[in-house]
């Protein structure tokens, strides 16, 4: 069976039971964008090197929005790896949800509240889905399975997004983020260099908050 995309993954993740965001939406959704890089990188179909970026090979559409937009990004303007993924990161979010609640993983429910406007939340339609999706981190971290270079990916997002209380792991915090970052130095080169990427990206959007 295919995986999800990195990024579906990741917001599950990123959301608690209720439909609520467990970091700040624009540091999500650079980490959506880079995790669709990170699959193109993992997958063979970008190159990454010294802050650089371009296409391997011919450039063949996934069927996911968030990853092909991407990929033509690249296609069409090779270079600084950050430009695509601040780009992807304008629409990552709202792309990634529509598409869970298209295959039915998340649900819109409207709450009213007397005297206040309704609001919409997009709640998970089964626990199991991020179940899955963080299962492959938990055995990575506990060490009941090798992690590839996929899940070495998520472990380090996970770490960047500080989320990994979302593991339900019984380690104190540091020493949780200290795994998973060592998890995603040994994936590969590329998905060490992207996870920095990401990682600075989110740093900078955070200070600028600030100015």
């Amino acid at each position: 069976m295919n995986r999800p995309p990195l990024h579906q993954d990741l917001y599950l993740i990123a959301h608690d039971q209720s439909g609520k965001p467990l970091t700040h939406q624009s540091s999500m959704a650079l980490g959506l964008a880079g995790a669709a890089l990170l699959d193109l990188a993992v997958d063979g179909r970008v190159a990454v090197a010294r802050g650089r970026v371009a296409v391997s090979g011919h450039v063949t559409r996934s069927g996911d929005p968030v990853i092909d937009d991407m990929l033509a990004l690249i296609a069409g303007e090779p270079g600084d790896v950050r430009a695509p993924v601040k780009k992807v990161a304008e629409s990552a979010y709202e792309r990634t949800r529509a598409d869970l609640v298209a295959a039915g993983v998340l649900v819109q429910v409207t709450k009213r509240v007397m005297g206040v406007l309704p609001t919409r939340r997009y709640q998970l339609a089964d626990d199991a889905a991020v179940v899955r999706a963080s299962s492959g981190a938990r055995s990575a971290v506990e060490g009941w399975k090798q992690p590839d270079a996929r899940c070495a990916a998520l472990c380090g997002l996970i770490a960047v997004l500080r989320l990994e209380e979302e593991l339900y792991l019984d380690h104190p915090s540091s020493q949780l983020v200290g795994r998973l970052r060592e998890i995603a130095r040994t994936g590969s080169r590329e998905v060490a260099e992207l996870i920095g990427v990401v990682e600075t990206l989110v740093a900078e959007a955070a200070l600028s908050v600030y100015r």
